[in-house]
This record gives structure tokens, sequence and C-alpha cells, in this order.
């Protein structure tokens, strides 16, 4: 009987375990979007100037919406799987609460956008393999609190967003663990966080070679086994901010703020090697 419990047990485990990986990865049950391309396409070219075209709530996956102009739309609550915006201009636009994940986001301009509580898993950023930080989107004056990031954004442009309590952090701690993925690390190679909010934010176990965080606000953020070789945090605010098993190897800490407060660096990789 035991015995039998106890594979019953393992069973409603794995069911779990099944269930929660499939929640990550199910992508719509349809590819039937609520409009057409040619819709939003007439519906942005009609708005008026000082008009917010309004595609709230709309189930827009896989289209074709790249180089549009979307004059600062509300798309808030919309499923934007898969839809592909490559050279979109979405700057000003609401896009609370959307999921953008497994979208194409090649040099999409996101400027000013209102991100809060989206998620961008697994999209396409680069046209290439060769991953030219041209491609990266533009995030600048963004909003993205609380937004939900898995993917290799490398040379995208933060400068002055908000990304407070932002979770860039790993779907899995090690490759194939609960999901199908097999990169399990926030990759952002030479991003740019200059005079960004990042109080509360995720980046633990992130690559960020030569990301600039200059001046930018890192209250409480965990970067907890993170690689920040190179990264500069010259003028930063890191007031119990958590370094944890980081790599600082050659990070530059010049003029930062709270460094005397900051958790974990008595096990951090190569402080003695990073400029303060």
């Amino acid at each position: 009987m035991r015995r039998r419990l106890a594979v019953v047990s393992v069973v409603a485990a794995v069911a779990a375990a099944a269930s929660v990986a499939l929640a990550e990865q199910a992508g719509p049950v349809s590819q039937k979007a609520d409009v057409t391309t040619l819709q939003v396409t007439n519906l942005l070219y009609r708005a008026q100037p000082g008009e917010r075209p309004d595609l709230s709530g709309k189930f827009l996956a896989y289209l074709d919406l790249s180089d549009l102009n979307f004059k600062g739309a509300t798309l808030a609550k919309s499923d934007l799987y898969g839809t592909d915006f490559t050279g979109a201009n979405l700057s000003g636009a609401n896009l609370t609460g959307t999921r953008l994940d497994r979208s194409v986001l090649i040099r999409a301009n996101l400027a000013g956008a209102d991100l809060s509580d989206a998620t961008i898993l697994r999209p396409t950023i680069y046209s290439d393999q060769t991953s030219n930080p041209a491609d990266a989107p533009k995030f600048q004056g963004a909003t993205l609190r609380r937004i939900q990031v898995q993917a290799d954004l490398s040379g995208a442009d933060f400068r002055g967003a908000d990304l407070t309590a932002a979770k860039f952090s790993p779907l899995e701690w090690r490759p194939g663990q609960g999901t199908l993925a097999t990169a399990y690390r926030n990759v952002l190679k030479g991003c740019d966080f200059s005079g960004a909010r990042l109080t509360r934010a995720d980046l633990s176990k992130s690559v960020a070679w030569f990301a600039r965080f200059t001046g930018a606000d890192l209250t409480s953020a965990n970067f907890n086994g993170a690689d920040l070789s190179r990264a500069d945090f010259s003028g930063a605010d890191l007031t119990n901010a958590d370094f944890t098993e980081a790599d600082l190897d050659g990070a530059n800490f010049v003029g930062a703020k709270g460094l005397d407060t900051v958790r974990g660096l008595d096990s951090a990789v190569n402080f003695d090697r990073s400029m303060r």
C-alpha cells in the first residue's frame, strides 16, 4: 500500500510539473486573429492626430505588423504571441498586461511605451545569427514595471526606463528543468540601463557583460549569480543590492552609492578585480 501511495505521489508530482511546463510553453489555441493585418493597417492609417487607436483586448497572434506606426495605440491586455513587429514604431503605446511571447521585435521602437505586467518570453530579436546589436529593440523611457523577460536582448536601450520589480531571472535554473527551453539565462550584454530605475529588479543569473548601469537606481536589485564582467555601475545607487556569487571581473563601481550596504560581496567572484 505504501509503495502504491508513493507511486501515486510521484505520478501526481510529475503531472503537476508537466502542467506547469505546459502553462509556461503553451501558445495560442488558434492561429486566427480577431482582425487582419489589413484591418489593423487601416485603423492606424485613419487615426487622427492626438487620437490613440484602440486595439486593446485583441487576439493579434502571428500577425505581420512590421514597419507600422502605431501612433501611441492602446493594446492593453492584447495577445501578441508570435506577432511580427520588425521595425514597428510602438513608441508611447499602451502595452500593459500584453503577452509578447515569441514575438519578433527586431529594431522595434518601444521608447516611452507602457509594458507594465507584460511578458516577453523567448522573442526573436536579431535578423541573423550574428546577433547584431543594431537589431535590438529600444525601450528608453519606457515603463516596464513587473515585466517578465526571458530573452537575449544584448544591445537593447533601456536608458531612463522604469524597471521596478522587473523579472529578468531565469524560468529554469538549469537547462531542461520544468520547460522545453534550452537557454536558461537572460543575456543582456552591452545593454544600456543608464539612469534607469531597477528598484527590486531581479537580474539573477543574467549575463550582462559590458552593460551600463551608470546613475541607475539599483536599490534592492538582485544580481545573484549574474555575470557582470566589465559592467559599469559608476554613480549608481546600490543600496541593499544583492551580488551574491556574481562575477564582477573588471566591473566599475567608481562613485557608486551604498556600496557598503551591498549584500553578498564576500562571495562575489573577482570583486578584487573591480574598480572602486
